[in-house]
């Protein structure tokens, strides 16, 4: 063999990472406590948006008035899903990444766990005065009397030849596993409920009522095993709405208390039961619970068309365009007029004052002198037979309708009707009336089967991490020869060495009970 051949042969190889080197890498990474805590730390970041960016299941109103006013802005939302945080592809890949990774970390620290239950205290070491904590008396008690009083002391106890061994704070390895089987837990909570629970939002108006089926809801969101049989038989009525307004000093005009006054039957052909209904105080039936989470105004209107005849007779929900004073605008369609069809833009104002320049405008959020501005009358094809999809809060392209110009005399620009009055409309097309003024609430019905889970994991998690932090692991050896006892102590935590100084001393103070000369 030549030099350059045996230098070859001699010389170290290099160490091929081939893909199984590379699972097994990515695995150990995945299951490592510093990755399930950064992706903890990252699912509490990526929930921060859900709660500053309107989401589409709990304020779709907010989310189209984000589009309305800021449509690009609207769009990168859109294209973070920051609308629709909890169901977004990234928070569900950061929700699987740490699912993954507790499971990967419960299964060798529970394995550990249980060695360490079968795992009986070392023996004693030959001078345990040599250990952190020490002390020695004088004594003639025997090694089984010795383990028999650290056993009241709840230690689990070895003896030998002239020693004993004892060990507590199993505890803290207790809490430490028992907490990471609560966060999987809390996330298995979280997946039950988006599998079998769902959330619908629906827009009641005062003296309407509401079934809980699926076509009941203005939006339904249910759990791949929802099925509509799935859903409460429960209903209710709205019998009034109330809120309350701060009148005067700096804080004029914000709300105070919001209620609710509903009808509830539990089932059909239940006798109806009074339900108030406020903020963050639901109505639950049989696990589903109804909150309310917005209102505002439904001006009644009348509409009477050009043959005479009444072509629209009803409440109009108004969207929300200034909260301080809860100015709204509000869209009336008349798609039964003769012999065209109608549609109205208006503006309400619960307490109207008159402006300056002869303008109005809402002074107060309550209702103390509703009035509506009429912004624009139309008549033509409401285009709601072309198939297209419409708003309800819209006049789908009111630039190819006709515009009219309501009589008013010595004005173009129409005074704000008041309850009971009418504008009637030119070339005898119609009339609008504006006849009272009620109020609508917004609610979200949510059935989660995995809440009262959740809740119970998070309470364990809390006693758990409670249980790790607060309890050390502790050893205390005795050795007992020529009628005196040397006893030793130590901590297995970090950083408790301290802290058990007083326990040790209280220790050494059993055991020496009724002896001398202790040091």
């Amino acid at each position: 063999m030549s030099v350059q051949e045996l230098e070859r042969e001699q010389a170290p190889k290099k160490a091929s990472f081939g893909a199984v080197a590379w699972l097994r890498w990515v695995w150990r990474t995945l299951t490592s406590m510093k990755t399930a805590l950064i992706l903890l730390f990252l699912l509490a970041l990526g929930s921060v948006p859900g709660s500053l960016v309107p989401q589409r299941s709990v304020e779709p109103d907010k989310v189209a008035r984000i589009y309305e006013q800021s449509p690009a802005l609207a769009e990168w939302y859109d294209r973070f899903q920051l609308f629709e945080v909890f169901s977004s592809t990234w928070f569900a890949a950061v929700y699987l990444l740490l699912f993954t990774s507790l499971i990967g970390c419960i299964i060798p620290r529970t394995a550990t766990y249980v060695r360490e239950l079968r795992r009986k205290p070392p023996a004693a070491p030959r001078h345990p005065s040599r250990l952190p904590h020490s002390a020695t008396f004088e004594s003639e008690l025997t090694t089984e009397e010795v383990a028999g009083r650290l056993r009241k002391l709840r230690f689990r106890v070895v003896t030998g030849d002239g020693w004993v061994s004892a060990e507590k704070g199993y505890l803290r390895e207790t809490g430490n596993l028992f907490f990471h089987i609560a966060l999987l837990g809390i996330l298995l909570a979280i997946g039950a409920g988006s599998l079998f629970g769902y959330r619908g939002n629906v827009l009641v108006v005062e003296g309407d009522g509401f079934a809980n089926t699926v076509a009941a809801y203005d939006r339904f969101m249910p759990g791949s095993q929802v099925s509509a049989e799935s859903l409460e038989p429960f209903s209710f009525q709205l019998s009034e709405f109330k809120v309350a307004y701060q009148v005067t000093g700096d804080k004029r005009g914000q709300a105070l208390d919001y209620s609710a006054h509903l009808k509830v039957n539990d089932t059909p052909g239940a006798p109806a039961r009074d339900f108030e209904l406020k903020v963050n105080e639901p109505l639950e039936v049989n696990g589903t619970q109804t909150y309310l989470i917005g209102n505002g105004y439904a001006p009644v209107f009348r509409v009477t068309d050009g043959k005479g005849q009444v072509a629209f007779d009803g409440a109009v929900p108004c969207l929300i365009e200034q909260k301080t004073t809860m100015t709204s605008g509000c869209v009336v369609k008349v798609p039964d007029a003769q012999p065209s069809q109608l549609g109205f833009l208006l503006q309400f104002l619960p307490t109207s004052v008159p402006l300056t320049d002869g303008d109005h405008a809402s002074a107060f959020p309550g209702e103390l002198n509703p009035e509506v501005k009429v912004l624009g009358a139309f008549s033509g094809d409401l285009g709601m037979n072309s198939g297209k999809p419409q708003s309800v809060y819209e006049l789908a392209e009111p630039e190819v309708m006709k515009k009219l110009k309501p009589l008013v005399m010595g004005t173009s620009v129409p005074k704000p009707l008041a309850v009971g009055q009418s504008l009637d409309l030119p070339g005898g097309v119609g009339k609008l009336e504006f006849t009272g003024v009620k109020e609508w609430i917004t609610l979200q019905t949510n059935y989660d089967p995995g809440r009262w889970p959740a809740l119970v994991f998070a309470a364990t998690a809390v006693v758990a991490i409670a249980l790790s932090l607060m309890i050390r692991r502790r050893r205390v050896f005795v050795r007992i020869a020529q009628g005196k006892a040397e006893v030793g102590g130590l901590t297995r935590t970090e950083g408790s060495a301290a802290g058990f100084a007083e326990e040790f001393t209280e220790i050494v103070q059993v055991l020496s009970a009724g002896e001398k000369d202790v040091r």
